[in-house]
């Protein structure tokens, strides 16, 4: 059977490897995973602050959701072309560039005084954060030879694990001992450290070969005409049964309509531009080859329940299990332990192995699995160590889904084209993200919609029409039509505030049946919210059952290229006219 692959070119030939010293790949790796870990730090270091920095600033519940969709957007849209620059600059430069921009928003959110300004300058913070996760993968392609680059990618996918963990921490402590504009303030000592090894110990990482050219600027233009639109649909779409939380629109709203409208347009300009210049932002004949193509494929499916188990998780655990939010948060550790167990462990096997389609494989089935124990056991008893025991399953399956792809697809091309393949495969990570959390969003605000009125109802039935009014009310004013409460329901308080409005009315005292009544059916009522997020959060683990085995055909599809370990050194500096010919006319490729 022919191979839709493409036909192999100079340009898809493998490129020896130049000897940099220990000390410049250790120091290179330092810089590129503090840098990454700020960017990473950043995002859940913010989330834990955003109720203090509401408060402070008076943000409006319309414009708080924009504290991180700002961010998201910017970053996103400028994935690929800090990817392409990467490949024409070199990566110290993309790096210290990213950092730089990333400190200065930074600075400038820490200072902010105005709802406004902060949504600006995390905006900018976002725009820096692209160079950071696109320059840092990048890194380790340049430093090492295909076989040995699954472990060492394994290592930044922990650092996104870490990440999870200690940024809630580190929020919540900085925010109490000290003030939410210190959260943006810790970046600067860290970033500088970053920054100064960056520019003092790396080389500069230009891939040999590559012609300095001119941005496509064009590209980039048409690209955020592309993305911006669709992640501005995707993050104001809501359903009735969501409501009008914040700042959105129906999804068959003219305003959403037209922003998809505007996307489409804006896609088809891109490829229209993409296809006919010289030298583009993505060359799209990358995607003729089958890795590259299916590679991306897969990881945008993958980003759509790659935060499925870690957003609405926490509602259950608030709402059913009874946690408080800061112990909620505490329960994901485990599933990050286990998706840092699963970044380290496949990078590592996959280095010794030579082989990365297995583990894939092999990783979306555990995965799938854990999604299958979330959705079909969870019941409104679960305690928190049994989530917390099939959560780590979820984690493991999810953890090497990070360092496999971006080793796949890096290894499927050209050296001259890494940054450009590396930034292709964060950004349908993340635009995978963006449509997974609002789909599945969606299927949750449903769900518990659906079952908080049926079951509701059916234990509030029996009650005189004037109780049964006030406890609808109360728990409405508890929970929220769209039942996005992180608020647990309070069943004494609620039970108190029932006692009273009925022996102290303008009616008079009801009799004491009919408020023995009224109180047990506060407990009934308690007993269905529990069961209604229950059957909304497994809803979602169900639907990501489904996004996890057609993720596993995807790849099953994937052809595996072997990891070749490294054949040639050269000094660092410019290849000569021999090397790249004996390079070029590998036939293993």
């Amino acid at each position: 059977m022919a191979s839709s692959a493409a036909p192999p070119s100079p340009d898809a030939a493998p490129a020896a490897f130049p000897a940099f010293t220990r000390a410049q790949k250790v120091f290179t790796m330092l810089g590129a995973l503090l840098g990454l870990l700020l960017a990473a730090l950043d995002q859940t270091i913010v989330a834990t602050a955003g109720p203090s920095i509401q408060a402070d600033l008076g943000i409006p519940a319309s414009l708080y959701p924009w504290l991180t969709t700002s961010y998201l957007v910017a970053s996103t849209m400028m994935v690929p072309v800090w990817g392409k620059l990467s490949d024409l600059v070199g990566r110290r430069a993309v790096l210290g560039a990213g950092i730089t921009i990333f400190l200065l928003g930074s600075f400038l959110c820490g200072v902010s005084r105005s709802t406004v300004t902060l949504i600006l300058f995390r905006a900018v913070q976002g725009l820096g954060s692209a160079a950071l996760f696109t320059g840092a993968l990048a890194v380790v392609a340049d430093l090492f030879a295909p076989r040995e680059r699954g472990k060492y990618q394994g290592l930044f996918g922990a650092m996104f694990g870490l990440s999870s963990v200690v940024g809630p921490l580190a929020g919540g402590f900085i925010t109490d001992q000290l003030s939410w504009h210190w959260v943006f303030f810790i970046n600067l000592p860290v970033g500088a450290v970053a920054l100064a090894l960056v520019m003092l110990r790396m080389p500069r990482l230009r891939p040999a070969g590559v012609a300095r050219g001119r941005l496509d600027l064009a590209g980039a233009v048409t690209l955020a005409l592309a993305v911006v639109p669709l992640l501005l649909a995707l993050s104001l779409g809501r359903t009735r049964e969501q409501g009008a939380q914040g700042i959105g629109f129906a999804w068959g709203s003219w305003q959403l309509l037209g922003l998809l409208t505007l996307a489409a347009v804006g896609t088809v300009a891109f490829l229209r531009v993409e296809s006919r210049t010289q030298d583009p932002l993505l060359d799209l004949r990358l995607f003729q080859q089958k890795t590259f193509g299916l590679g991306n494929a897969a990881v945008f499916i993958i980003g759509a329940v790659f935060l499925s188990g870690i957003v609405f998780l926490p509602l259950f655990m608030v709402n059913v299990v009874g946690l408080s939010a800061t112990h909620s948060g505490l329960t994901l550790t485990p599933l990050t332990l286990g998706v840092v167990a699963g970044n380290v462990l496949s990078g590592q096997l996959v280095s010794r192995l030579g082989h990365y389609k297995p583990l894939m494989l092999g990783s979306l089935l555990l995965l799938a699995a854990g999604f299958a124990v979330m959705g079909f056991t969870l019941t409104p008893h679960s305690t928190q160590a049994e989530v917390t025991v099939k959560m780590v399953i979820v984690g493991l399956g999810l953890g090497p889904s990070i360092p496999l792809y971006t080793v796949a697809i890096q290894n499927a091309v050209s050296p001259r084209q890494i940054g450009v393949a590396t930034s292709a495969a964060t950004f349908f990570r993340q635009l995978g993200m963006t449509l997974g959390v609002a789909l599945l969003g969606a299927v949750f605000a449903t769900t518990l919609s659906h079952q908080m009125r049926t079951r509701v109802a059916q234990a509030s039935s029996g009650l005189p029409p004037h109780a049964r009014a006030r406890l609808l009310s109360a728990m409405l004013s508890e929970h929220g039509e769209g039942g996005a409460s992180h608020t647990a329901l309070q069943p004494e308080a609620l039970k108190a505030r029932l006692r009273a409005e009925l022996e102290s009315g303008p009616d008079g005292a009801r009799p004491r049946e009919e408020v023995d009544h009224a109180l047990t059916a506060v407990d009934r009522t308690e007993q269905a919210l529990k069961e209604a997020f229950t059957e909304a959060v497994k809803a979602v683990y169900r639907c990501a059952i489904l996004v996890a085995m057609l993720a596993f055909l995807v790849t099953l599809r994937l052809p595996e290229q072997p990891l070749r370990r490294a054949r040639a050194r050269l000094p660092v500096g410019p290849p000569t006219h021999a090397a790249v010919s004996a390079e070029d006319s590998d036939p293993r490729v």
